[in-house]
């Protein structure tokens, strides 16, 4: 019989006004563990006056702390105050979910998505860049165990100072449910898109690499229009940009699935990931994929997309016709891929790695 574990888990990310991919991670992981015998999550995050949006619901009970955002991190890393068991009572972990790690007297678990902030230190904001680095001072020295979504990350960490057994490789899930093509129908009646279009989804900042892609898909014999899901990040990287640009915002799960779906072929040539869940994503939902070589993304794509340099204009160019031409195949490639990505084997990679430090 397993010892039973109960884990501090952080939830704050889920208040940002962009939660992004680590919101994501931590509430399917967190949806998932409910599976795994003989652990207990309990949610922390700072005090607010109000739950989240509704796609950012946090699946488990959480405890509030008594200090609120945005003083709440500013707390953690110069105060190493308050810290979690001081809220949820004796736990055995406390994961911090995020790469803000919290103070704790307890065995310390970290999820580090990406360390793009010490490469691309431009595509990033000046205070943005002086917390990261402090927390990542804090997690070479606190964290008893880092876990890393891709091993491009994990290779990072070791560059940067994190001693490598102090590393797990914990890849992301995806969700494998293929929207019905009535929803595909209703979405692009309600955004009305048209009957193609090339789809790009994630937080618009300069990393993203929108500028490069919009040129590419200008520069086609047979320009087909880019539509854009995802909330703004900082920065100007959807602005001026070349052809027939739609941007939505932020679009919600319950319509995600068919976007997907319905996209004649997904674009992500991002300049610098930590995974890529959106590549997964795509292919779940059978969108021909395009993303970059030598990145996080060409890990998570497993063989199954158009690799590109996405600094060559004219190479994105030439993956997305590519992919145009490799529909069919694509198509059962991405999700057979998908396939072999689940959330309750990042659940089930997670709970060793508290049951590691037990």
């Amino acid at each position: 019989m397993m010892d039973s574990v109960r884990v501090a888990y952080t939830l704050e990310q889920l208040w940002h006004r962009v939660p992004g991919g680590t919101g994501v991670a931590a509430l399917r992981t967190a949806e998932a563990m409910e599976g795994v015998a003989g652990v207990e999550l309990v949610g922390v995050a700072g005090r607010h006056r109000q739950t989240p949006e509704f796609d950012w619901t946090p699946p488990i009970p959480y405890v509030q702390l008594p200090i609120a955002a945005p003083w709440l991190y500013e707390s953690w890393l110069y105060l190493g105050w308050p810290a979690p068991e001081s809220v949820v009572g004796t736990v055995d972990v406390v994961h911090a979910t995020t790469l803000i790690p919290c103070p704790t007297k307890r065995p310390l678990v970290v999820t580090l998505h990406d360390l793009a902030f010490l490469r691309r230190p431009e595509q990033f904001t000046r205070h943005g860049v002086r917390v990261f680095k402090r927390s990542l001072e804090l997690i070479r020295r606190h964290a008893d165990l880092v876990l890393c979504c891709s091993q491009a990350t994990m290779d990072d960490c070791v560059v940067s100072g994190i001693d490598a057994a102090r590393l797990r490789h914990v890849p992301l899930g995806v969700d494998v449910e293929h929207a019905p093509l009535a929803d595909v129908a209703r979405v692009r009646a309600l955004y009305r898109l048209p009957e193609r279009y090339l789809l790009f989804v994630g937080t618009v900042e300069p990393r993203k690499n929108l500028r490069g892609l919009a040129r590419a898909v200008a520069l086609l014999d047979d320009p087909i229009p880019l539509v854009v899901a995802g909330a703004d990040g900082w920065g100007d990287a959807g602005a001026h940009l070349v052809g027939d640009v739609t941007f939505l915002g932020y679009v919600p799960n319950e319509d995600l699935r068919a976007l997907y779906a319905g996209a004649h072929v997904f674009c992500y040539p991002s300049e610098l990931e930590g995974y890529g869940l959106p590549v997964l994503e795509a292919m779940a939902q059978g969108a021909p994929v395009v993303t970059s070589r030598d990145t996080a993304t060409e890990e998570a794509a497993g063989g199954a997309a158009v690799l590109v340099d996405p600094s060559d204009v004219s190479d994105i160019g030439r993956g997305i016709t590519e992919a145009i031409a490799r529909r069919v195949e694509l198509d059962a490639l991405g999700r057979e891929r998908a396939a072999s990505a689940t959330w309750k084997h990042t659940a089930e990679l997670t709970a060793s790695a508290y049951r590691e430090l037990m």
